[in-house]
């Protein structure tokens, strides 16, 4: 039977983090960050290629699932004929190294109970060896070793370690799994019981300092959550997703590798983490951001690794079938070597709003940002391949060509608000060439509606961001032309794709579900046209998409009613809470961003017909 993403609970520490199924199956983990090989490999595979399933050995009536009160600790409850099972999953937060702990407690009757764990590395490509040391298990293979600790009777059987026990009312049965380099001394295993108390009121804490409290305080609480859980710690980056290779069209080839950190969206995400109380996260993710492009801007890559590092080489693993048989497998990211112009506006935004926020500055960054605006100066003609990535032929893309707008907009304002010294009439001037080649080029009379790009009679969803950078006001009949002819040609039951897939656009074949990041930028065009009922609504539509604990992937197939891609996506995340935000209209990230002035020093105005 297919599986669905939606089945899937997200368990983590801020340096990896796992994949849990209903059934109790943990199907994806890398070990010891987001990024590194899978010793659980299931969710693109098979058993065989690594999964570690702890549930009733008799037949389960009904399966709930919850996130205990705010935390990213995973209780799952079995009910069964004999009594009722919970399973309590988590990742201790502080521990010297990665380690996952699993605790089976007994809450009515008395329920026989089985685990079957298949040790494997290297994305499931790897058996280990297995054996016995000081009262615990040690699967190792070349750099890799994992220790398992527990009292339940456990043994060998072809090349899986598996064990039958029994769960009475308030008896508990723990589980610890521990990684270590395999020729470091074993690590010491945590305490459950006190890794339990102590991971609830980390997280608890950490949720005490967010700020928000309007009518969708759960789904909002939820969310930061979910993108705290998937930032690095060590480095202040933020994850796109847990997950590589989750397809955007069932059985597709459209599967990607989103365990990197992506400028796109960088700005909303700063402003996500402010807003809503924050702020240790959004300066390190603005101080990620600086190590991250300094050097030659013509070296400046669209998407890094987890500490900024530039080399992620795109391969695939012939041996894993993909996720319900959707192949192929890829690890790395060949966007990293794509030329995609709309960065570099993105960059100037996101120290904008640092500096608007009162994040201390670092003096040195805006000479990273001086020498990255002469570049610019002389590369923002060139076509690129845009922020979706598209692997066919390049093009004056309209999006990229207004976020370069964006970079000598902010520029202008980094002198004029806060002093900062640049060639502010230089500036000034390409900005207003710039806006105008845009609206000439950029926009279809005809259709009343921008275009993808130059030339084009497409449109796609990236257009929905021109009100919110402030190219345009959101009541400018251009802005409302281009929102109406979206949602003629992109929506599909209320959902929004990025483009026409069939359009050939993307030198990609195959289909790909409605994307839920520019669904959300649907509902914030709209209210910020004043169109609050309709946006409303469709905020309501989309938060009803989650899955039982909340969580959100990259897209939505609106016609099987199913998940599709990498999972949890932070960006979709990120779109939920700051649309939240708008639809209050108070501390909108969006209404922030849009805010704009024209070289002449006033508002910039409407144009009227």
């Amino acid at each position: 039977m297919d599986r669905r993403i939606e089945d899937y609970a997200m368990i983590g520490d801020c340096r990896t983090g796992a994949l849990i199924s209903r059934d109790g199956s943990i199907d994806w983990l890398c070990l010891p960050r987001f990024d590194s090989d899978a010793v659980f490999a299931a969710l693109l595979g098979t058993e065989d290629n690594g999964r570690w399933q702890i549930a009733p050995a008799c037949e389960v009536q009904r399966i709930r699932r919850q996130y205990v009160g705010d935390t990213v600790v995973l209780e799952t409850v079995f009910e069964t004929e004999e009594g009722d099972v919970a399973l309590i999953d988590f990742m201790p937060l502080g521990s010297e190294k990665p380690q996952l702990v699993r605790i089976v407690e007994g809450r009515t009757g008395r329920v026989p109970m089985k685990t079957s764990v298949a040790f494997r590395f290297d994305y499931g490509s790897v058996i280990p060896w297995v054996r016995r040391v000081d009262h615990r298990r040690c699967a190792a293979a070349g750099s890799n070793s994992l220790y398992l600790s527990t009292d339940a009777p456990i043994h060998g059987k072809d090349w899986t370690t598996v064990g039958e026990f029994a769960v009475g009312e308030g008896e508990s049965v723990e589980f610890v799994l521990a990684w270590a380099l395999s020729y470091e001394d074993a690590p010491k295993p945590v305490r459950p019981d006190k890794a339990l108390k102590d991971t609830k009121a980390r997280w608890q804490d950490w949720v005490s300092n967010i700020t928000y409290d309007g009518p969708w305080r759960s789904a909002v609480v939820r969310s930061l959550l979910t993108l705290k859980g998937l930032t690095f710690a060590p480095s202040g980056g933020l994850l796109a997703a847990l997950t590589t290779s989750l397809p955007e069209s069932p059985g597709g080839s459209r599967n990607w590798d989103y365990r990197f950190c992506w400028l796109r969206d960088a700005t909303f995400t700063l402003y996500t983490f402010l807003v809503n109380g924050c702020k240790e996260e959004a300066a390190a993710w603005r101080n990620w951001l600086h190590r991250a492009v300094a050097g030659n801007p013509s070296q400046i890559q669209p998407v890094y690794s987890l500490e900024g590092d530039r080399r992620l080489n795109e391969y695939q693993l012939p041996w894993l079938p993909g996720f319900n048989g959707a192949s192929p497998v890829r690890v790395g990211n060949a966007a990293a070597d794509q030329f995609q112009l709309d960065v570099f506006g993105e960059i100037m935004d996101v120290f904008h709003v640092a500096r608007r926020s009162g994040l201390e500055p670092d003096e040195n960054m805006w000479q990273v940002l001086l020498v990255m605006l002469e570049h610019l100066e002389n590369v923002w003609q060139d076509p690129d391949q845009g922020i979706w990535e598209l692997r066919g032929d390049l093009r004056h893309v309209t999006h990229s060509k207004v976020m370069a707008w964006v970079a000598f907009d902010r520029a202008v304002k980094a002198v004029e608000r806060f002093s900062l010294e640049g060639p502010v009439e230089k500036w000034r001037a390409l900005r207003e060439y710039i806006h105008k080649q845009i609206c000439e080029r950029g926009f279809d009379p005809a259709l009343n509606s921008f275009v993808q790009s130059y030339g084009s009679r497409e449109v796609d969803a990236s257009l929905l961001m021109l009100p919110m950078v402030g190219f345009l006001p959101p009541d400018d009949p251009r802005i409302l032309g281009t929102i109406e002819t979206i949602q003629q040609e992109l929506s599909h039951s209320g959902l929004v794709a990025r483009y026409r897939v069939e359009s050939g656009v993307d030198g990609m074949e195959g289909d790909e579900g409605a994307f839920l990041l520019c669904s959300f930028w649907m509902v914030d065009a709209l209210a910020l046209a004043g169109r609050q009922k309709e946006a409303g609504e469709l905020f309501e539509r989309l938060l009803a998409l989650r899955n039982d604990v909340g969580l959100l992937s990259e897209e939505y197939d609106a016609h099987r009613g199913c998940m599709l891609g990498n999972f949890p996506q932070a960006f979709s995340h990120v779109a939920m809470v700051n649309s939240a935000l708008n639809l209050e209209d108070r501390r909108s990230p969006t209404r922030e961003r849009s805010e704009n002035e024209s070289p002449s020093g006033g508002k910039r105005k409407s144009q009227k017909k």
